[in-house]
């Protein structure tokens, strides 16, 4: 008996099918709740900012990718599909194990508008999901204009590059991608329905099938064709691995070009042979024209270009590359902004004959040489200034600039944050920790330059005392609006870097008319949120969506929101820039400015490009990246890029969330491109407050940036520049033991050579390359006057300058140093604050650094700045150590007079003396670099007895240390220093100073 032959696969039962069904709507409910949801959300979250034409602008355009690309491979492949069936040979099928697909064949028939319509449906849906993310090439195609620039190669201006190019390469992908799966679509379908049989010793295949597949074939040769054409522009942002340079080489340009070419002719040969397959029955033809198309793609698309790589350019690369290393100089330079007109170089001694005393525009230097490092003092301001357990400051602190009675003064600047990590016990109850402890509570700065009192030489022996803490200007509801010296009017921070840690980011505020406040605002007074940020959550239907969307039935129940309350989520200032303007990349750290009597975030973002034809690419995490940033990480751009540009800057409010995009930078073409796509989303320049336009920063990771591409590309001879002899590199960060990490830039103000004032620049140090001494000085203006330009002070390739860790060497290993930091060592940390290098003297290299200790005696200690340590190298070579308690004193260690142009501390700035003045200086009473003196006599008021007695005993204890200090015995040195602690207390109750 023959048996019967497969009926295909069984059929599902009725129950089956419910089941099945169920599952897949719960399925699709799981997969695609959530994203409605979020889209839901995010519709009424862009309405809320004023930035809903964004969202739909791009919402509109992923769409119609999504629909015009799936719909494109869909009907590909649906017509190969179909082509290949109508096309079928007409047989019956035979039984049996000859006919091993016949089980399959079965399968389709039974269900074949399932097959036919299915998989096109299929492929297209998940073609659109991915097409969909290449909206921005897209619009950029679509508004991109030209740079004014053209390539030297092609004479093609850069916009053809960095708009069309993109576009046209996607749409290039997406044919190879439809043709490829239609090939294989109509293969299986032959082979399915016997078309292609691959029984036998030759198989057999249909003349219909035949057809096809050598048409489809055909066709991807011919799309082949058109890629080595464009190959050809890619060749100007080539990835051959070059040690020197980036962009084309001399093998690129007169090997690989030319194959390209010769790879096109041969491509369009062999589509010409594929499409023969049509008349001709034999498939050699075809065969051998594939063959003969990978044959050349190896040799003359590899090897060619290899044996001119090899023979002809290794032995004279400094000749041959020398064209190209310069094109890639000057496109370096314009892609990253550091151009000749925007870069100013100029030559430098390292060392000078003059005296600071002697160039006006050192007394503004030096003057406000910075002594707080705000990479430090977090602990400090939260000790100090911190208030309730649930404020909070960052972990690294800001810097900015204000005009505070005439005098500008740099200050290190924080917001007193809600810290949702710190709450603890009930605190962290939903009640308490969304709708109650809802915001931060004032602004709070201090000058750079000084502390409270400088430590005497008996207390940093101890190590411990009330003195070297910042001088605090504080800005919130428990200061006297006119006895603010920065005014606020609104305080209250809602939205801020620390606000946004917690995890869900929402705070529910407002109440209903009439209702008790219910926010902390002090412990006497409850605050009720009449800002105008928020999405309102009083209706149950967006009540349920954010109940669905941080997964908290609280939010459907809880009687703490009313009709009246609004939700407040995506607090953190730069994702809220981030998410109305999705075409920029934000700066990794944002900072508040009080701006009109308001805090403000002020948020820097950048257009990019990653192929910019010539220019090195760089990757923005490696190059943004420092000790800095492994300490506290902070985000981190990260993403390759050969182009970028600082044309937004962007505002946050910090009470009402209000995000706005200034433009600044009218000549970027990528922001032309992006304003012709969402015309209302960027303010023009116009628009900016001088205010708020003094408060702008030239941004640090921009910077980075800048400066690593400066390490190489300040070389204007191709030839040096091809040696590598004359680079520079980024110095690693001397204060950091044990890591190799890049020195982060810093701000600091310098005297204007021209005006004599202070300007606020950005300013980081170079050595040369794989060396440490001091190659150049890189500093950029961030006043309103001058942003942005650049001065490079280029030190002779010669001179011995003393570069950061050598400079951190010599200062640490100095013998009061040392000394002094192994007594305090055992009971304290000791903390380096930012090693500062300032140009003074008009050739000379001055650095600073402030000397921290924090005591080892419970988790509420932290650091107080305890000595000055300085560095000069003077007109004779020799590098000198100053070592005080003030930067006077350390001034006056090594520069004997310049101490006069310190700004006192704890004393007003305005008592230094004015630019070029000499005020005298008694040498004798410099102390000794860390030595413990006796008090000074008191001058002006006759001392009385008792006074003279807690002197005469305060010197005794004194030496009593000093004694304790040379037999290196800790507990006679210990026991000293309680009774010195003593002493000092009686002296200061005795009236003694």
């Amino acid at each position: 008996m023959g048996m019967r032959p497969p009926t295909g696969l069984p059929s599902l039962s009725r129950r089956s099918r419910v089941l099945l069904v169920t599952a897949v709507v719960l399925a699709a409910l799981l997969l695609l709740g959530p994203r409605l949801t979020d889209a839901y959300t995010n519709w009424l979250w862009f309405g809320e900012v004023g930035y809903r034409s964004v969202y739909l602008g791009v919402l509109r355009t992923r769409f119609l990718l999504f629909v015009v690309i799936g719909l494109f491979v869909g009907l590909v492949v649906w017509a190969a599909l179909l082509l290949a069936y109508r096309s079928r040979p007409v047989f019956v099928p035979v039984a049996g194990p000859n006919d091993p697909i016949a089980r399959y064949r079965t399968t389709v028939m039974a269900r074949l508008r399932w097959f036919g319509i299915g998989i096109p449906v299929l492929l297209g849906l998940l073609s659109g999901l991915v097409a969909q993310s290449n909206w921005a090439t897209v619009q950029m195609f679509l508004h991109g204009g030209d740079f004014g620039q053209q390539d030297p190669q092609f004479h093609l201006d850069i916009g053809f590059y960095t708009f069309d190019l993109p576009f046209y390469r996607m749409v290039l992908n997406w044919l190879f991608v439809a043709v490829v799966i239609a090939f294989f679509a109509n293969l299986v379908t032959h082979y399915v329905f016997g078309g292609l049989r691959l029984a036998g010793r030759e198989g057999a295949l249909t003349r219909a099938a035949r057809v096809q597949l050598a048409v489809i074939a055909g066709i991807f040769v011919l799309l082949k064709a058109v890629a080595y054409w464009f190959d050809r522009y890619d060749l100007l942002s080539s990835t051959r691995k070059e040690p020197t340079f980036s962009g084309p080489s001399f093998t690129d340009i007169n090997a690989v070009l030319p194959a390209k070419l010769i790879l096109l002719s041969i491509a369009v040969i062999c589509a010409i042979a594929f499409f023969a397959g049509i008349v001709l029955r034999d498939l050699r033809v075809p065969a051998m024209a594939a063959a003969l198309l990978v044959l050349s793609s190896i040799l003359v698309g590899a090897v060619w270009p290899m044996v001119v790589e090899q023979f002809s350019v290794r032995p004279n690369a400094a000749e041959k590359e020398s064209q190209y290393i310069e094109r890639n100089i000057q496109a370096t330079r314009e892609a990253y902004g550091i151009t000749d007109d925007k870069v100013e170089y100029r030559d430098y001694q390292g060392v000078s004959t003059k005296s600071p005393l002697e160039v006006p525009a050192d007394a503004a230097t030096i003057g406000n040489a910075r002594l707080l490092d705000p990479n430090i003092l977090s602990p400090t301001f939260t000790q100090l200034q911190q208030r309730k357990n649930f404020y909070g400051f960052p972990e690294s602190l800001d810097i900015d600039r204000y005009n505070v009675n005439g005098e500008l003064q740099d200050y290190i600047v924080a917001a007193r944050e809600l810290h949702p990590a710190a709450l603890s016990g009930n605190q962290k109850d939903w009640i308490n920790q969304h709708t109650v402890y809802t915001h931060g509570n004032g602004f709070v700065a201090a000058p750079a330059n000084r502390v409270n009192k400088p430590q005497s030489d008996a207390q940093s022996a101890s190590g411990g005392s009330d003195s070297g803490y910042p001088l605090f200007t504080v800005s919130d509801l428990f200061t006297e609006k006119d006895k603010q010296q920065i005014k606020v009017d609104q305080p209250r921070i809602y939205f801020g870097e620390l606000i946004s840690q917690t995890d869900p980011d929402y705070a529910i505020v407002g109440a209903a008319e009439g209702e008790a406040p219910r926010e902390y605002d002090s412990d006497t007074a409850q605050f009720t949120y009449d800002g105008t940020g928020g999405v309102p959550v009083g209706n149950w239907f967006n009540r349920l969506a954010f109940a669905a969307k941080y997964a908290e039935r609280n939010i459907l129940f809880s009687s703490a929101i009313s009709d009246d309350s609004k939700i407040l989520f995506n607090r953190s200032p730069r994702d809220r820039v981030q998410k109305v303007a999705p075409w920029l990349t934000t700066d990794g750290n944002a900072y508040p400015a009080v701006v009109g009597e308001r805090i403000v975030w002020i948020v820097d973002a950048y257009t990019t490009l990653d192929k910019y034809p010539y220019a090195q690419s760089t990757s923005l995490d490696g190059a943004v990246e420092d000790s800095i940033d492994k300490k506290t990480g902070r985000a981190i751009p990260r993403k390759e890029v050969s182009y970028i540009r600082n044309s937004v800057k962007a505002t946050v409010d910090a009470y009402d969330g209000t995000v706005t995009l200034y433009e600044t930078d009218t000549n970027d073409p990528v922001l032309n491109a992006w304003q012709g796509v969402f015309p209302d989303a960027v303010k023009p320049e116009s628009e900016i407050s001088a205010e708020l336009r003094a408060h702008f920063r030239y941004p640090e990771d921009l910077f980075k940036v800048q400066r690593e591409m400066l390490t190489k590309y300040h070389v204007d001879n191709p030839r040096e520049f091809f040696t590598n002899n004359a680079f520079w590199s980024v110095p690693s960060d001397p204060t950091i033991e044990g890591g190799t990490f890049n020195q982060p830039p810093y701000y600091v103000l310098l005297g204007d050579p021209k005006t004599n004032k202070p300007v606020f620049n950005l300013t980081s140090s170079m050595v040369g390359y794989n060396r440490e001494y001091l190659s150049a000085y890189i500093s950029v203006r961030s006043d309103p006057e001058g942003y942005g330009k650049f001065t490079v002070l280029q030190l002779p390739g010669e001179t011995q300058t003393q570069g950061p860790q050598q400079t951190q060497n010599s200062m640490t290993t100095a013998d009061a140093v040392s000394r002094e930091k192994t007594l305090l060592s055992n009971s304290n940390k000791i903390r380096y604050g930012n090693l500062l290098t300032l140009p003074v003297a008009d050739g000379g290299i001055l650095y600073v650094e402030p000397f921290y200790n924090e005591r080892n005696t419970g988790s509420s200690t932290f650091p107080q700045l305890l000595r000055v340590l300085v560095s000069y190298r003077d007109s004779g070579g020799g590098v000198k150590v100053g070592y005080a308690a003030t930067l006077a004193d350390a001034l006056n260690q090594v520069i004997p007079g310049a101490g006069s142009l310190a700004t006192p501390f704890g004393g007003d700035p305005s008592v230094k003396p004015k630019p070029g003045a000499t005020p005298p200086v008694d040498q004798g009473s410099t102390p000794p670099a860390g030595g413990v003196n006796p008090p000074p006599p008191a001058t002006g008021t006759p001392s009385t007895p008792t006074q003279d007695a807690a002197a005469a005993e305060l010197s005794r204890k004194i030496e009593a240390v000093r004694a304790a200090m040379r037999t290196g015995n800790f507990t006679d040195f210990g026991k000293a220093l309680e009774e010195l602690d003593k002493a000092v207390q009686d002296y200061q109750d005795a009236g003694g100073r």
